[in-house]
Parts: C-alpha cells; structure tokens; sequence
C-alpha cells in the first residue's frame, strides 16, 4: 500500500492531534508529503516534529490555518502547491463541539460549529476541485452523530449530517473531474475531544470499553478511501464505529 502515496501530496485539517494527527502520521509513513493544517502554531510544530523523530523520511508542511476563514484556506492551498507542487488527497477532519440544551444554543453557538465543521469542508473542496488531477481523492470525517446523536450536541449533529451531503454533492460533482469523494462516521474514538466531553464527564452518555477506538483504526480507514484500491468507491458514508450505531 505504500506504494499508493509516494510522492503524492495529502493536507489534512486538524492535524496536531487525534485522529488527524494519525492520519497525518500514516501518510507520512507511506511517503506521501503532509500538510498538517492546524491553528495552533506551537502544537502543530510539536506535532510535526514528533512524527519527524518517528519517520526519518517525512516530508511534512505545517501550515497554520483558521479553516473557516476563506483567506487562510486559498494561502494553505497555495503554500502547498509552491512547495509540493500537487494537491492530491485532502482530508477535512477538523472539527468542533458546542455542548448545551436546544434551548440554550445561541446562533454565535451555531455559527461557530458550522463555520468550523461544515464550511471550513467547504472552502477547501471548493479550492481542490480547482486544482485537483484525475485520480485524486478527498475524504471528509464526519461522525456517527450524524445519523444518531445524544443530548446537547444539536448544532455539531446537524453540521456533520450536512457534512454527509456535501460529500455526496462533491462526489457526484467530482467524478467528471476525476476526483473521489468519501466520508467516514467515527464512533467513540480515544482522543482529547472524547474524553473532555461533557456528556460523558457527567454521566449523560455512558461509554463502553470496547466501544471506543484508537486514532489509528480510523487513520487507516482514510489511507484506503483515499487510495487507488478503492477506486470504486463514490460517495460513501463509511462508519467505522465498533458497531456501536447498532445499539445507540
């Protein structure tokens, strides 16, 4: 499989930590150049260096970037092509969480949630599919909470359900250009943002053990979807979640 990504070139948002921060790993390891996009300049250059001490031979671009601002996504584009040349794979994983009742959502609630989770999605498809060649892929992360959700999260439920739908829009749009689009629906996985969520901390969600998985089973999930082994795959909503949809 390593032969699919070298020399080819991936930019992944949200990319200091979690499962960005793993799927920016994996294709560093099969030798693909990384963009790791992120906001925060000190952790992206901590991250970028930790995965440098683990993989001699990554070519890796951080690039600091407020993805839902539209100035900061064409300079990201733009930094990756004056120094890789090529855009050929995108993974749209940043993301954020509101938690608070219906009733108490503000709409600076949903702004900032959908300007992040959905919008931020957008630009960059938007300016992929400008510059994108035949055979290129784009793999968005979505969640299971877009098909089913708990209490408090309404403004991220909705903003990943739509994330579902712009992928299928990006890949019906995108096959004559010869672009694939993708997206995944993780479940409970073992990152920051699990952990630190409220629902959990106080017991409105309850979280199995064995229902919770490791960055890297998502990571590696992405590498296929963006892969020319799956080639055949179009507009697909993957959910990779321990089959914890099956008892939500």
């Amino acid at each position: 499989m390593k032969e699919d990504f070298e020399g080819r070139t991936a930019l992944v948002t949200g990319a200091a930590s979690g499962i960005g921060f793993a799927i920016a790993k994996l294709f560093a390891a099969m030798g693909a150049n990384v963009v790791m996009v992120d906001r925060n300049e000190t952790t992206a250059s901590e991250a970028k260096t930790k995965i440098e001490q683990e993989i001699s031979h990554a070519q890796i671009l951080t690039a600091i970037c407020d993805v839902s601002r539209e100035n900061d996504v064409k300079r990201t584009v733009q930094t990756t092509l004056e120094r890789f040349q090529t855009l050929d794979i995108l993974v749209n994983n940043a993301g954020l969480m509101v938690f608070k009742p219906l009733e108490d959502h503000t709409l600076e609630d949903w702004n900032k949630v959908l300007s992040v989770d959905l919008l931020g999605a957008f630009l960059f498809i938007r300016e992929a599919f400008r510059i994108m060649k035949p055979g290129s892929a784009i793999v968005n992360i979505s969640s299971v909470h877009a098909v089913e959700t708990t209490p408090r999260v309404a403004a991220y439920a909705a903003a990943k359900a739509a994330l579902v739908s712009l992928t299928h829009s990006a890949s019906i749009e995108g096959k004559p250009k010869g672009i694939r689009a993708n997206c995944i629906l993780p479940g409970a996985v073992d990152t920051p943002m699990l952990w630190n969520n409220p629902n959990i901390k106080d017991g409105l969600e309850v979280i199995n053990k064995s229902d919770v998985g490791k960055p890297e089973e998502i990571a590696s999930v992405v590498a296929f979807l963006a892969s020319p082994r799956a080639s055949f795959v179009q507009g697909a909503a993957v959910s990779v979640d321990g089959g914890r949809l099956s008892h939500l």
